[in-house]
């Protein structure tokens, strides 16, 4: 049954900074995974990267509705002249794209420290740390699951494809697609896969450890269902849940990869848990919420609380095991369209269409004390 949204009476708390600069609505916006910089993206084109100390921008570019993903690498001037790649996809939708998500443990990174999720990892390739994966095999054939196997899946991008049903892998290094899913040789069977699902709203690339360091992809679709792909078996999904009544808007995976979150156009979010042995969804829990439409949602790196940016103008904040509300943030004026957190959980990040980026300070993770600390060296 699900769990009514009680949000708790305390007054909403402000952001400790708003940062204004863009002229249009902005779409989204994530963290530098290392350097204290933010990334926030408008509907004009305007890419800002923000300094998250002085409040201030270092950089912007202008990139048009061109049917392009583009990279650059970080300067101390700001962002490089010329984009370090240029990937022609010739899609035109408003799907995010997503690079690969990697389980915390898999850098060495402890809870409560600096972790990955889906809205950070793409500035490894803003900033060049592109190095270490294996080159990606674009030949076809009997083996060409290894399509999607990468040491670490910095290489490789996923995004909704030109048939808007479908999802394409392409690889970073040589701006070459090198899969669909599901496979175009599989795809005139009886019943196709994901086109009777509408639009593809939502994806989220990911390596879990069970999985030998192939990819896998969820992928969220206009009917309200969630799919569960893995690259070796590329003709049809591992598994296909319906958790929402409407368009399933947003998708987030935790910093372990064996669970996530959704939201949709209609007025719940669920929470879910993925069985890697048998390659299903469990449902863990649902919200109902006072108002529909969920945009965005991101989970912190320390798996502790998630976030998600209504159409309602406000940011809720829940325990993300007990999906428990914790907040209802109601800076923002207009719709909100992203939220992300820092990769060492300290700050969170809101954008919305009123034009303005607001950063928040929410239940900081606990600074480890000197016995922690003593009792982590013994130890190792």
């Amino acid at each position: 049954m699900a769990n009514q949204e009680k949000p708790r009476r305390r007054p909403s708390p402000d952001p400790v900074a708003v940062l204004r600069g863009h002229r249009a609505a902005v779409n989204d916006t994530c963290f530098h995974p290392t350097l204290p910089l933010l990334f926030s993206g408008a509907a004009d084109g305007e890419l800002r990267v923000w300094d998250t100390a002085s409040h201030r921008t270092v950089s912007s570019i202008c990139q048009g509705r061109d049917g392009l993903c583009k990279g650059w690498v970080i300067e101390e001037a700001g962002l490089s002249r010329r984009p370090i790649f240029t990937i022609s996809t010739s899609t035109y939708h408003f799907c995010k794209l997503s690079l690969v998500k990697v389980p915390c443990s898999a850098h060495g990174i402890q809870s409560g420290s600096s972790g990955s999720n889906s809205d950070t990892e793409p500035h490894r390739v803003l900033t060049g740390e592109n190095a270490g994966s294996r080159d990606v095999n674009p030949a076809g054939g009997t083996q060409e699951y290894e399509q999607g196997s990468s040491s670490d899946g910095q290489n490789i991008l996923a995004i909704a494809g030109q048939e808007s049903s479908e999802i394409e892998l392409w690889d970073i290094k040589s701006s070459r697609k090198v899969m669909c899913l599901p496979q175009r040789c599989s795809a005139n069977m009886t019943v196709h896969p994901t086109k009777q699902r509408g639009l593809c709203m939502a994806v989220q690339a990911f390596i879990p450890c069970e999985s030998g360091g192939y990819i896998n992809v969820l992928s969220s679709y206009e009917d309200g269902s969630t799919l569960w792909w893995d690259v070796r078996k590329p003709g049809s999904p591992l598994s296909s849940v319906k958790y929402h009544s409407e368009s399933a808007l947003s998708i987030a995976i935790d910093g372990l990869c064996t669970g996530g979150i959704s939201g949709g156009a209609d007025s719940k979010i669920a929470l879910f848990s993925l069985d890697h042995q048998k390659g299903t969804f469990s449902l863990r829990n649902e919200v109902e919420i006072e108002r529909p439409g969920i945009a965005s949602i991101a989970i912190r790196p320390d798996n502790k609380i998630t976030a998600t940016a209504g159409w309602d103008h406000r940011i809720r904040v829940y325990n993300y095991t007990k999906g428990n509300a914790l907040a209802v943030l109601k800076y923002h004026s207009a719709t909100c369209n992203a939220v992300a957190f820092s990769h060492d959980c300290k700050l969170m990040a809101s954008c919305s269409a009123d034009t303005t980026v607001a950063l928040w300070e929410l239940y900081p993770p606990k600074t480890p004390s000197k016995v922690d600390i003593a009792t982590e060296e013994v130890e190792k």
